[in-house]
């Protein structure tokens, strides 16, 4: 069955042109502010105007030269204005078909499709910027095995195919963004905002407004403050309701299927085959209230916009309910409860000389030379000893079935539960001080984003670390 070539929507022109002007601002940025200094604000408005227009010239030659076509077990794409491109991917190699609106796909009625293959090699991905949400559809069910179907025929006989499916509160939305670290990000691009800005503010408005944040008074300045902290609050809260606004995982049966956004809709598949292991995080904050977020480790061969090499699957959740998601969402792994393999305590001092050696040594070099630093340093001292302590009482493991668990710290609790058939490598170290205090370190691998992924475990007894490295050798 052959189709016939098709044309991206003409919507795509803008979704070009964006692209192109955003790769080339930050070069024509520091051009800008010198041509408004200099007094040459009509060439420089007649330069941006050229500029758009060869822009939007190139992304309409783009759109008419960018062909796709879909055979019955393949997708053809055609692109190039210079130079003619070709690329095939086999419908057996690809391994998702994401769909998402952004604001611009919503108002026309479109969508964008991201597919995904088996491979390393992020070049043989493909990525349909604008395509009606009806064929974007049609391309999810003609290229990929259809999951979401809710229909299956036994005995000649339909029957409701009911899937275990959760969906995150507004109530669990307003506490993860009243908790995560979207302030802190925030407040960066106001500081990288401000720090562009500054070069091209007047100097007699920024002088008085300097004079006039001197002349406050304390309770002045601490009320502002705290109006600009509730803002930034406000505003992590908005960042997190706009991005995982409905957030709903479903399981099927070859893959999770999550939908979210508000402003931006997105679906997204993790095929099952590909999760590498099952992590649990707690931040500081969120530790104290109970409540942690699930993500799984994928092997992929690229990394998501953020950089961030796990893919969520649950943006928050009461710790105690984690048995029963797991249970529904993905059988494969289980938190256990029996109780848990601690270190001795013979490993406290490693780790408190891991986190505080540093500190102790700055500590002792500021009471010879900046003698009025000392109480700081030595604030700074406690605190990596205290951090220290509790990487100590936070890192343990359990291995129950074909499944280890290791729990560790940095800051933030982290539990990863890890399959025996998804383990690369696993690995016991010891150091000449680790065999005098019959110590090891246990180090495993398992495949991610990018190449790998190395979980490590100090300070383990070395009698644990042998037996959890026949479980690995001697497992079938």
């Amino acid at each position: 069955m052959m189709f016939e070539p098709k044309r991206l929507h003409p919507v795509s022109v803008i979704f070009t042109t964006i692209q192109t002007f955003k790769q080339l601002i930050l070069g024509f940025l520091p051009i800008a502010i010198l041509a408004i200094g200099d007094g040459m604000f009509f060439y420089l408005v007649l330069g941006i105007g050229v500029l758009l227009l060869l822009i939007v010239g190139f992304s309409v030659l783009t759109w008419m030269r960018y062909t796709y076509q879909v055979e019955e077990d393949q997708l053809r794409i055609e692109h190039g204005v210079f130079i003619r491109k070709k690329r095939t991917i086999s419908k057996h190699r690809i391994q998702s078909i994401d769909l998402s609106q952004n604001i611009i796909h919503r108002l026309f009625g479109l969508t964008k499709v991201q597919i995904e293959t088996a491979g390393s090699d992020h070049k043989i991905d493909a990525a349909l910027h604008a395509v009606t949400l009806q064929e974007g559809k049609k391309l999810h069910d003609q290229l990929k095995y259809k999951q979401t179907v809710e229909m299956q025929r036994t005995d000649d006989q339909v029957e409701v195919v009911s899937y275990p499916s959760k969906q995150v509160s507004t109530k669990e939305l307003l506490i993860a963004g009243s908790t995560s670290a979207s302030f802190g990000f925030i407040i960066g691009l106001f500081a990288l905002g401000f720090s562009e800005l500054e070069v091209i503010i007047p100097d007699s408005f920024y002088n008085q407004a300097s004079a006039w944040v001197v002349n406050l008074t304390i309770q002045a300045m601490i009320v502002m403050a705290l109006t600009f902290f509730i803002i930034i609050w406000a505003l992590g809260i908005l960042v997190t309701l706009f991005q995982y606004w409905k957030f709903t995982i479903t399981r099927y049966e070859k893959e999770l299927f999550i939908t979210r956004g508000l402003l931006e809709k997105k679906q997204m598949t993790i095929p099952l085959k590909r999760i590498q292991a099952v992590g649990i995080k707690e931040t500081i904050i969120r530790q104290l209230f109970g409540f942690s977020t699930v993500y799984v480790e994928i092997a992929s061969g690229d990394i998501n916009n953020s950089g961030d090499m796990k893919t969520l699957v649950f943006p928050l959740m009461n710790r105690k309910n984690i048995h029963s998601f797991l249970a529904e969402i993905l059988p494969e792994y289980h938190l256990p409860i029996e109780k848990q393999m601690k270190l001795p305590k013979r490993a406290l001092p490693y780790y408190l000389v891991r986190t505080a050696f540093i500190p102790l040594i700055a500590s002792i070099i500021v009471a010879f030379i900046a003698v009025d630093w000392i109480a700081v340093a030595l604030i700074v001292f406690i605190l990596s000893a205290v951090i220290g302590y509790f990487q100590y009482r936070s890192a343990r493991y359990q291995l129950s079935n074909h499944q280890l668990m290791i729990q560790t710290r940095v800051l933030n609790k982290d539990i990863l539960l890890l399959k025996h058939h998804r383990l690369q490598s696993f690995a016991v170290k010891q150091h000449f001080l680790h065999r005098r205090h019959n110590l090891a370190s246990i180090d495993t691998a398992i495949l991610s984003r990018l190449a790998g992924r190395h979980v490590m475990l100090n300070e383990v007894d070395v009698e644990s670390a042998l037996q959890l490295a026949d479980w690995y050798s001697y497992e079938k």
